[in-house]
């Protein structure tokens, strides 16, 4: 049988609207850049998606802006916190956990800032005025997810209308409109520029008077303008095509677009101005003027080489033929979540958890969620997108080792929430919160053991290039774990948050899942240090912390959430029930599988899964894979709860959650969970004296049983699917 018809495959999925549909706003965009429009294919309905929590925005990575702390003041530093001090083992350190009174506007402003925004609103008016949705009608809009490309067709007062929206190579969105009206002067395009907000928004619309638009350069068929934003600014190029187009100015911040003819191709592209380049304006570190404009066709062909390469490389899934109703469903969310991740999470720095869609927390990234953001794309065979947010671990490096020096620690303390200077926000969790601290090392195995499958010599130069992460994080992790006198193991200990938040620091010891993973990140660094060949300082504490961790801790059988906490399943059965993680995503070196099942049954029996979020879903089955469960692991996966939910966008929807309209690790979460489903565990060769059968070919198979670990062997199921390799642990 021939490789799968991938074209075929994906556009089975393309997402298709006959009406307006507030859940699901689509997104076009590069991975950089992303353009988030509603039914008429631009953001002529922002208002209206927005009272629906779904804000329509134009994001690009580098899109950054940091509101002045006051007339005499610009901005704040870390040191100006007044920390919360707290015991640990007879010292005290401090973190930046509660707002101290008098104190209150610094926090916040350290929240706040910097914070992403919003480049431009492009849409429609009618009649020169705003359009409404019972204006609209007759409509069908398609996205084609192999082009990249949405066109978008309806009717706005009874008068026909078309639109094509694409996103180019470059932070540039392309449209074509199409309609008599145009000609006939009813229909304008309006391009409007905003203050940067800090809500989901990322606009502030009432601040008119505090950026300026200048005009810097006309010509025939484009301007050029640059926004100014205190102390940020962007360069825009509004450029269109033929004959008959005009360009006024309606206002400080605001552009109309016109035409005598029934047609409109036109551009945006958008570039970053700073005078002081950072990590986050790698794609435009120059204020050199913008190239010249490109035609909608330039930037639908950019856009239908990029998918078509990008669907033509990696992994790839074909469900047809499965009898299993959701056979077709987890299809969609897979080709969907491709889509997704794709083109929002594979940037130079790790996404926030709305990606390049909409704000969360001020548009700053939860590394946290990077592992669940990215780190399926090795087993994809697509690495090299999660290669390029590496090296921003190593930019904000200083600043890791100086949170950790700053209680005493060695090595590098990873931050939780961050924006793009890699400066720790204030927070009563996530300063506190430490499951971040190991993602890295899982990651950067990940990659080093896909290529070490395609090149012996590349992946030795990976290892030497990224050792220095390693060294520090582990240094840390060891430095970290406390050595328990009375038995010789080592403890996590208070003040701490674990993955599940709602446990007090001062009280949690030992948090199940975190043990576990500071025994598995540690193993991985002594791997690394065996690679190098070469005697490391630290390499033999690195081994006896790992080696010695305590054991996930148990409580009537059952793994529980933390040393403290017996009554998990009692009092703390809602969020994440993270001590799962501890065999699923994790090879559970430290963990009786028998306890595990236990825990995951009783987690089944008791939990309040509508207060999960969407990653959960997929650790869970993962968890049951690793136990042999695979009828489990499909139900667990597919789970018909309000935070597993998976609009016609595609995206992990948060029914109940006014924060996140959509949530990415949900996504990227479940393609790391297919993987282990599909191809369980290759171990990785050296470490194990086996060698590591990656699968990079295609395999079809019927059903049968055993023939996947995490799907029935019932027959109902048939699955083809090419260059996914198992988990190497």
């Amino acid at each position: 049988m021939g490789r799968i018809d991938r074209k075929k495959v994906v556009k089975r999925h393309n997402p298709i609207l006959t009406a307006i549909d507030y859940e699901s706003p689509l997104t076009v965009g590069n991975g950089f850049f992303a353009y988030t429009f509603d039914i008429t294919g631009m953001q002529s309905l922002g208002r209206y998606y927005a009272r629906n929590r779904n804000p329509l925005c134009t994001m690009a990575e580098w899109g950054w802006h940091t509101t002045p702390f006051g007339t005499d003041k610009f901005a704040c530093s870390f040191g100006e916190v007044e920390m919360t001090e707290y015991d640990f083992c007879g010292r005290k350190v401090a973190y930046a956990a509660e707002k101290k009174e008098g104190n209150e506007e610094v926090y916040e402003w350290l929240r706040h800032n910097p914070h992403r925004y919003s480049l431009a609103e492009v849409g429609l008016l009618y009649d020169g005025k705003e359009i409404m949705p019972e204006d609209i009608g007759s409509v069908r809009q398609e996205l084609d997810l192999y082009e990249g490309t949405a066109e978008s067709e309806f009717e706005v007062g009874k008068e026909a209308c078309s639109v094509l929206t694409a996103c180019g190579d470059e932070d540039c969105v392309g449209f074509s409109l199409r309609s008599q009206a145009l000609k006939d002067g009813k229909i304008k395009v309006r391009i409007r520029l905003p203050y940067p907000g800090t809500k989901i928004c990322g606009a502030d619309w009432e601040a008119g008077d505090r950026h300026t638009t200048e005009l810097l350069q006309q010509k025939e068929n484009s301007v050029l303008l640059v926004h100014r934003m205190d102390r940020d600014a962007c360069e825009i190029r509004i450029g269109w095509e033929g004959n008959g187009v005009r360009l006024e100015r309606a206002g400080s911040h605001e552009f109309l677009l016109s035409s005598e003819e029934e047609s409109l191709c036109f551009s945006l592209c958008f570039r970053n101005r700073r005078n002081n380049p950072s990590v986050y304006g790698k794609r435009s570190q120059d204020a050199q003027l913008l190239s010249e404009e490109l035609t909608i066709e330039e930037i639908c062909m950019e856009s239908r080489r990029r998918w078509g390469q990008f669907w033509q490389k990696g992994g790839m899934v074909d469900f047809e033929g499965t009898t299993d109703v959701r056979g077709m469903e987890l299809e969609r969310r897979i080709i969907l979540s491709l889509y997704l991740t794709g083109l929002q999470c594979t940037g130079y720095m790790p996404p926030q958890e709305t990606g390049l869609t909409c704000n969360s927390w001020y548009g700053k990234s939860h590394l946290e969620m990077h592992l669940w953001h990215a780190a399926y794309l090795p087993l994809w065979h697509r690495g090299e997108l999660l290669e390029r947010s590496i090296p921003w671990y190593t930019d904000i490096l200083d600043k890791a080792k100086e949170n950790a020096a700053r209680n005493g620690y060695a090595g590098a303390r990873w931050p939780k929430m961050v924006s793009c200077d890699g400066m720790e926000s204030p927070s009563v969790i996530a300063t506190l919160l430490i499951w971040q601290q190991p993602h890295i090392l899982y990651m950067l195995e990940l990659l080093y053991q896909e290529k070490k499958e395609q090149d012996e010599n590349e992946a030795e130069a990976f290892l030497e290039r990224m050792f220095g992460l390693v060294k520090e994080t582990a240094d840390f992790m060891a430095d970290f774990a406390v050595e328990n006198r009375e038995n010789g193991e080592y403890d996590l200990l208070p003040p701490i948050i674990p993955a599940q938040e709602r446990h007090a620091p001062q009280d949690t010891v030992n948090p199940a899942f975190e043990v576990e993973y500071w025994r598995f990140g540690l193993s991985i660094a002594v791997n690394w240090a065996k690679r190098k060949k070469e005697p490391h300082e630290n390499y033999a504490l690195w081994e006896k912390v790992g080696s010695h961790m305590a054991k996930p801790p148990v409580s009537g059988g059952l793994y529980i959430a933390h040393q403290h906490c017996p009554d998990t399943f009692l009092h703390y059965n809602t969020d994440h029930p993270s001590m799962l993680g501890a065999l699923g995503l994790l090879p559970g070196e430290g963990v009786d599988c028998e306890v595990m099942k236990a825990t995951l049954d009783r987690v089944l029996e008791c939990w309040d899964f509508d207060s999960m979020w969407g990653w959960d879903f997929a650790m869970m089955a993962m968890t049951a894979v690793r136990l042999d469960c695979p009828e489990l692991a499909v139900d667990l996966l597919l789970m018909d709860k309000p935070k597993n939910s998976y609009v016609a966008s595609g995206n992990n929807y948060q029914k109940t959650s006014d924060k996140l309209p959509l949530y990415l690790p949900g996504n990227g979460s479940l393609l790391l969970a297919v993987p282990l489903m599909l191809e369980g565990i290759h171990a990785a060769g050296e470490e194990a004296g086996q060698e590591k059968g990656r699968n990079t070919g295609q395999k079809t198979r019927q059903g049968e049983k055993g023939a996947w670990p995490g799907f029935p062997g019932d027959g109902s199921w048939k699955i083809r699917y090419e260059d996914i390799s198992g988990f190497p642990y």
